[in-house]
């Protein structure tokens, strides 16, 4: 084969399951968090500029409240995948038979003979024994291990790309009318957004796209809502 091992894998989508699990989570939140926010300000006001800067405000302290929860929330995923891996560099040091049969028992499971399944867990540990327990008995691997910046900024600037979007109407579009053009284009952003991460993830477009926009459309009818009922004229 022309193609090295490395190349077959790059061509499957679950490489790019952190990064777009990010990158999806932040842009949608951006465009529904901020057009949300707008529509709900729009639907009590007659005037641009509150829109505008509530709008604005939205945006800065979500993209970097998104930043800064994926880092704390991944980081602590983190602490306690090093956590596991230190205990179990200490029970292969102490109990070596035991996690040797550990090792058996799981690849029995898997389908393997008991001979084989012995054979298989002697060689891999002998090769890596710690590598070999944190990928089969712990579960964790290099597409699977938590990343704290990468998801942080990941999210963080998917967020301010996502909430430039409705900021953009803000700005343009007619008074008159905003709450229902924000409504409009936000679910168009969403669908895009849908259709990208579809094709980004090997997923149904179809089912991605009203996933997205069923609660798009609940969350920002809701806000719009509140607006209307509890907004007054902002002067």
């Amino acid at each position: 084969m022309d193609n090295s091992l490395d190349d077959y894998l790059d061509n499957h989508y679950i490489h790019r399951s952190n990064w777009l699990r990010a990158a999806v989570l932040g842009a949608n939140d951006g465009i529904l968090s901020t057009a949300s926010l707008a529509i709900g300000v729009a639907t009590a006001s007659d005037f641009r500029e509150p829109i505008i800067l509530a709008t604005v405000a939205g945006l800065v302290a979500g993209a970097l409240s998104m930043a800064a929860g994926e880092y704390v929330s991944v980081s602590s995923q983190t602490d306690v995948e090093k956590a596991d891996i230190d205990r179990e560099k200490q029970e292969l040091k102490e109990m070596p038979e035991l996690e040797l049969q550990r090792l058996t028992e799981i690849y029995e499971k898997r389908g393997l003979k008991k001979e084989t399944a012995m054979l298989v867990a002697k060689e891999l540990t002998a090769y890596d024994a710690l590598g070999t327990h944190v990928r089969d008995e712990l579960g964790i691997n290099e597409i699977a291990q938590a990343k704290p910046f990468q998801a942080a900024w990941t999210s963080g600037i998917a967020f301010s790309t996502g909430g430039l979007l409705p900021l953009f109407v803000t700005l343009f579009a007619p008074i008159n009318f905003m709450e229902y053009l924000l409504y409009a284009f936000a679910i168009l952003f969403l669908v895009i957004l849908g259709i990208l991460s579809a094709k980004m993830g090997g997923s149904n477009i179809i089912k991605a796209i009203f996933r997205i926009t069923f609660w798009g459309t609940a969350a920002m009818g809701l806000t719009a809502l509140v607006g209307y009922l509890f907004g007054v004229s902002l002067a």
